[in-house]
């Protein structure tokens, strides 16, 4: 066994650059800070709303014009990026009015983008939140058709590229659908359109909230036929390297906490920017404790979004990112 004499170990001391908050601060490996949060928002339509979600406290489903007075007070916090998730009026088996000019997405898009003409804006290219079934593609013998499905969502992109999207962000998990989505944009024109693939989607049991929000649950089976076995990460770095393949400008992990060896995995192996979800349940959980008094909420949420950046995530899409932010600047 290795000794270390008295004399020795009194000069070995790691407690020195934990001694303040000061110190602390001067040596921290990993650095938060609210311009790598992406800060998504749940759209319906109609005028005049703000309804509260009662699955995820502290959210809120807003019509497009209420979104864009949200919008306000997310810039003042030195948030820089929004992604937009849409609730229609009426669904139907094609989920038409995902690509639909007058869209619920598209008319936020352009509110946005006249209120704010310096926000990033992301928007989710799926059919789940659209179709009738709450599947995420067009349905064809009781199964989710891939091919069929890609040309549905390469509309989808281009008509929110049209109202002034800056990122398109497909979640479907239709093999293909990067690359479907790339070579729509450029044939119409929209090449500097970047797309943020949604590359590793786990079939989680954590998208419970999300799902009461967006009305998305589906009406019959389940996602597993085209979202990961949680049990695989070697199948992530292999989706990862296909979008990649395909155009994709940003590659995700989704969720974030169950998968975090995930990101650190595939941290080391990307060029581009690598973002991670930090999903509903995993927002519902702290609140729910955090409001029985179970845990600290401040400390939780920036300890977990901490953990996601050192995985290796460069940009983290949170519920949390305004309270985060408020916190961050605050300490």
């Amino acid at each position: 066994m290795l000794q270390v004499s008295r004399e020795a170990n009194l000069l070995l001391r790691p407690r020195r650059t934990r001694r303040t908050s000061a110190v602390r601060a001067l040596v921290r490996e990993t650095r938060l800070d609210p311009s790598r949060f992406i800060y998504p928002l749940f759209v319906r339509e109609g005028r005049g709303i703000r309804e509260p979600l009662p699955a995820m406290p502290g959210q809120w489903r807003f019509s497009p014009d209420r979104l864009a007075r949200e919008i306000d007070d997310v810039r003042g916090l030195g948030i820089g990026a929004v992604l937009l998730f849409g609730l229609p009026e009426h669904k139907d088996a094609a989920g038409s009015g995902a690509y639909a000019e007058d869209g619920v997405i598209q008319q936020a898009v352009r509110a946005l983008r006249a209120a704010h003409p310096d926000l990033v804006i992301a928007t989710d290219v799926c059919l789940c939140e659209y179709t009738s079934h709450g599947h995420c593609g067009i349905i064809r013998d009781g199964d989710v058709d891939n091919d069929e499905t890609l040309g549905i969502l390469a509309r989808i992109a281009i008509s929110q590229a049209a109202a002034g999207a800056d990122l398109v962000a497909p979640s479907a998990m239709m093999d293909g659908q990067v690359g479907a989505l790339r070579r729509a944009l450029d044939a119409s024109g929209f090449t500097g359109i970047a797309i943020m693939g949604y590359s590793a989607k786990y079939a989680s049991a954590f998208y419970g909230p999300f799902r009461d929000a967006a009305g998305s649950a589906p009406q019959f089976g389940d996602r597993r036929g085209y979202q990961m076995d949680p049990a695989n990460a070697r199948e992530a770095e292999r989706e990862i390297e296909l979008d990649l393949a395909e155009g994709a400008d940003i590659v995700m992990v989704k969720p974030a906490l169950p998968y975090l060896d995930v990101i650190h995995r595939v941290s080391s192996r990307v060029a581009v920017p690598l973002a991670a979800y930090n999903v509903s349940g995993e927002y519902a959980m702290v609140k729910a404790a955090a409001e029985r008094g179970w845990c600290d909420e401040r400390s939780a949420v920036l300890e977990i979004l901490t953990a996601i950046a050192r995985a290796g995530a460069d940009l983290i899409i949170t519920y949390h990112a305004k309270e985060a932010s408020q916190w961050l600047t605050s300490r």
